[in-house]
């Protein structure tokens, strides 16, 4: 396609073209309204001035007779610009005025007539056109009055050129401010389409030019960049859960395998038999819970947990999950206080939100302290639900080695474990859960230090009048 064939083709000539016939049709009609008024106009002034000059002269004929009237009337003839005068014998002999022919059986005709005629200095073949009255007389004389319609044509043809040459440049200039608007958009069109095929082909990082004007394609243009970008986090965000999961769940996997090959090589009795088995279930629920807790990540993310949100207490939660963790931070003899008394109502996932709570206290017992003991002070792991306003918090605070602040961004990301964890059990993937759970519920999970230690918040939209709960 000819690049003269694409602009024809663009919406905006197309609407430039309806817009300009619009105004075109509109502009004729008014051009056409005004020239045929202002004709009317000057025949209405024409008929009115000739209406007086027949009342005078027959006044003057009803007074004087035929020989006032031709003498009124040959005076009034040598006038400069008179209008046109002709009295003639009921025979059509003409007696006095201007008029030197006529078309034939004018004076026949009494009323208003338009007609060609000759003034009598004129020579022959100056033929005008005149609007003319044709009045009869007592005696059968005739009176014909009239005035040349060569200013109202000259008039009118003037209105109707300026027209013509009005309208022709309108559509002329309609035409190039057509091209030039379809080109300027084409060429933002073609801009945004090469960069969607860029971005088609594989590489996410184009973006959508964007003119600085704030018209509706800079506001599409921006939305759509909104979309690549959060599209290609997700893609880089999937890449590195791809490699993730391909790095730490290959070692569990390995393990598992090398098990089961050493149980079928070296294994003697049922009770070898059994152990390895035990051991193989015990390694396949870490790698199962790994990947429920993947697919928990995964639904929240998406939003599909928005479906089963109810309003809750979440002090409520605060109490059961520390109920629930209470006799596992004993056996480590830590201190485990839940402080939720006041009533907190949030509107979302109960599950999710349970589940975020769970890892962050796990995560507290793993790294309060061995023995309920550290740096000589006793282990202690306080759980609270506050009102803060507009906010619900869940918090966990505890007295353990805490979060470098250059790490703090980087562990709420999955399978991300910082070297003093390893050597604890674990996927990597508690934070990430509980960060992705108060996005889905439009809040934020926030890791501040404890001095010592690390208080890690999950702040969740209040419920009720003015709380915004469930947007997220």
């Amino acid at each position: 396609m000819t690049a003269l064939g694409k602009l024809i083709r663009t919406t905006a000539f197309k609407l430039t073209l309806v817009y300009l016939g619009i105004f075109v049709l509109f502009a004729a009609s008014l051009l056409g309204y005004f020239a045929l008024n202002t004709r009317r106009l000057i025949t209405e002034q024409i008929t009115a001035t000739v209406n007086g000059e027949v009342s005078g002269l027959s006044e003057q004929y009803g007074q004087g007779g035929l020989r006032r009237l031709v003498t009124v009337v040959d005076l009034r003839s040598r006038r400069p610009g008179s209008s046109l005068y002709l009295v003639t014998t009921p025979t059509g002999e003409g007696l006095a005025g201007n008029v030197g022919s006529l078309e034939p059986g004018i004076l026949d005709r009494p009323g208003w007539l338009e007609t060609s005629y000759r003034r009598l200095e004129s020579p022959e073949g100056a033929d005008h056109h005149a609007l003319v009255r044709v009045v009869q007389l007592a005696g059968g004389f005739h009176l014909l009055v009239g005035r040349d319609l060569d200013e109202r044509e000259r008039l009118f043809g003037i209105i109707v050129n300026a027209g013509q040459w009005s309208l022709a440049l309108v559509i002329v200039l309609g035409l190039l401010g057509g091209f030039f608007v379809s080109r300027r958009v084409l060429s933002r069109i073609d801009a945004m389409t090469g960069t969607a095929q860029t971005i088609m082909a594989g590489d996410l990082s184009g973006r959508l030019p964007v003119a600085g004007t704030g018209d509706e394609l800079d506001r599409l243009a921006d939305n759509v960049n909104a979309m690549l970008e959060r599209i290609e986090a997700l893609m880089r965000g999937l890449k590195e859960v791809s490699d993730n999961i391909a790095h730490d769940l290959k070692t569990p996997l390995t393990r598992l395998r090398n098990r089961c090959e050493q149980a079928l090589r070296g294994a003697v009795g049922e009770a070898s038999y059994r152990a390895a088995l035990e051991s193989t279930i015990a390694e396949s629920d870490d790698l199962i819970r790994t990947f429920d807790a993947l697919l928990m990540i995964a639904r929240a993310e998406s939003g599909q947990a928005r479906d089963n949100m109810t309003e809750f207490d979440a002090s409520e939660i605060a109490r059961d999950v520390g109920e629930l963790y209470e006799p596992v931070a004993d056996e480590k003899g830590i201190a485990l206080k839940v402080d939720a008394s006041a009533v907190a109502p949030v509107r979302g996932n109960r599950e999710l939100v349970s589940q975020a709570l769970a890892n962050l206290i796990d995560n507290a017992i793993k790294y309060a302290g061995p023995n309920g003991k550290l740096n000589g002070m006793p282990a202690e792991i306080v759980v609270r639900a506050d009102n803060e306003g507009e906010r619900i918090t869940l918090s966990v605070a505890d007295h353990g080695p805490g979060i470098p602040d250059a790490d703090r961004g980087r562990v709420v990301e999955r399978f991300v474990r910082l070297e003093q964890s390893r050597s604890e059990p674990g996927s990597g993937l508690g934070l990430s859960l509980a960060s992705a759970v108060a996005r889905l519920h439009g809040g934020e999970l926030k890791l501040e230090d404890n001095h010592p230690g690390l208080r890690t918040t999950i702040a969740l939209p209040r419920a009720g009048p003015g709380g915004g709960a469930g947007r997220g």
